[in-house]
């Protein structure tokens, strides 16, 4: 009889593992190698950012916003000026960006302070661009290190430059990114943002109010004349479908010093 031609490990074989069947190993994945590389590196204290994507750099905003102005002149189309608007709408917007930049700067700065250069606090976003790379971008000019949860989309993200190398994560499954943006965390920054944003907000709050997650975990919503106008929780409260009390899960606020001292505390006693 003719030899058999021996077969592929399975653990090697990459059809079965990117088969429907194989997709517990992959979620697995997703949650043993950032624990490894976690470990590694010696991070158990996060603070994380969120915030929209589409928030561009003041510089950028400013360069765009001069070149739609310049097109619009000289052919001022319908188009050409709803363009304009939209840019213009993006400056105002790039003050949150230059916030975030400045707030991740004092946070990593403070860290490396109070740890005598060893950081005992990381910060840590998406990994995307807009206050994701707001974010890593502080850390970076503060001479720090920063975590970046990267995730595959249709529309490619490509993680920002300021991630510290070691630290880029590439996820697939949207829950096991989640997963690590909520445990190492020690504070959240709700920077003004979009669905995803919204949808990440609104899940860390409710493992809060329903006491999944017991850790103290204050929760800062950057921003208050955005968010004001996007969600009025007072009538969620007022309409019953929250109580009062869950309006004490997070606060309010509208500068990178003011964010930074109301954490500074809670830091202090819990990185």
């Amino acid at each position: 009889m003719a030899k058999k031609k021996k077969m592929i490990k399975s653990y090697k074989n990459p059809d079965f593992l990117n088969s429907s069947d194989a997709r517990p190993l992959r979620i697995l994945s997703e949650f043993i190698e950032p624990l490894s590389r976690f470990k590694e590196n010696g991070i158990s204290s996060t603070v994380v950012f969120f915030g929209s994507a589409r928030i561009k750099s003041r510089n950028e905003a400013k360069e765009e916003l001069k070149k739609l102005a310049d097109i619009t002149e000289k052919n001022p189309t319908q188009a050409n000026e709803e363009s304009l608007s939209l840019s213009r709408l993006h400056l105002r917007l790039s003050k949150y960006y230059e916030d975030a930049v400045e707030l991740s700067r004092l946070i990593t700065g403070w860290s490396l302070e109070s740890g005598n250069g060893k950081q005992n606090c990381y910060i840590c976003s998406g990994g995307g661009p807009g206050i994701m790379e707001a974010a890593n971008k502080g850390a970076h000019l503060a001479k720090g290190k920063s975590i970046g949860l990267n995730i595959s989309l249709p529309m490619e993200q490509d993680p920002n430059p300021f991630i510290s190398d070691e630290l880029i994560m590439e996820f697939h499954y949207f829950f096991m990114r989640k997963y690590w943006f909520a445990y190492m965390a020690k504070a959240l920054i709700i920077f003004p943002g979009g669905f995803g944003t919204l949808d990440e907000l609104m899940e860390l709050l409710t493992l809060i109010q329903t006491r999944k997650i017991l850790k103290p975990l204050p929760i800062l919503i950057f921003g208050q004349d955005y968010w004001k106008e996007i969600i009025d929780f007072e009538a969620m409260s007022r309409w019953g479908t929250i109580s009062q009390e869950d309006l004490n899960l997070f606060q309010f606020v509208n500068s990178p010093e003011e964010a930074f001292n109301i954490l500074k505390s809670h830091l202090e006693g819990n990185c």
